[in-house]
């Protein structure tokens, strides 16, 4: 029996659109050879050129993409890193993956690949998702989360 197809879903206010992502096999196979990715945990305030600094000293960068808020177009907590050969994705995770960036924790994992789209937020807010859930005030994340502030 083939593996189970793997969906992602995409919510807006005006409908539900589903991006078939291939089976979970393909998902797999396009892991083990990526040479992009997935950073999360940025302060709001990091830019490009400081990710670019950071993740060059693992090797040669193709390209940085930061998340983007869809409503306002600000960045919103998390990029995408592409690396013009694996070995050089590979020092990344394991020599960036948990290092202070602007005073938080980042962390990295694999992306099976940058499609135009993935650097807006998921959040309904136009956000990250977590964001609109945090309780706590976290001035690198723009302050409190969503649910706080519509109390």
């Amino acid at each position: 029996m083939p593996p189970r197809s793997l969906l992602n879903i995409k919510k807006t206010d005006v409908h539900v659109e589903v991006i078939d992502m291939g089976t979970r096999y393909d998902q797999e196979r396009l892991l083990r050879k990526s040479c992009t990715l997935y950073v999360g945990n940025l302060s709001f305030y990091t830019t490009e050129e400081q990710i670019h600094e950071l993740f060059g000293k693992s090797g040669d960068i193709k390209k940085v993409i930061m998340g983007l808020d869809k409503v306002k177009k600000t960045a919103c907590g998390f990029c995408f890193v592409e690396y013009y050969a694996r070995g050089d994705a590979e020092n990344a995770m394991r020599y960036i993956n948990g290092t202070r960036l602007d005073d938080r924790i980042i962390r990295t994992d694999w992306d099976a690949g940058f499609k135009e789209g993935r650097q807006y937020g998921r959040g309904r807010s136009g956000g990250q998702v977590r964001d609109e859930y945090r309780q706590d005030y976290d001035a690198g994340r723009g302050g409190y989360g969503k649910t706080v502030q519509c109390q």
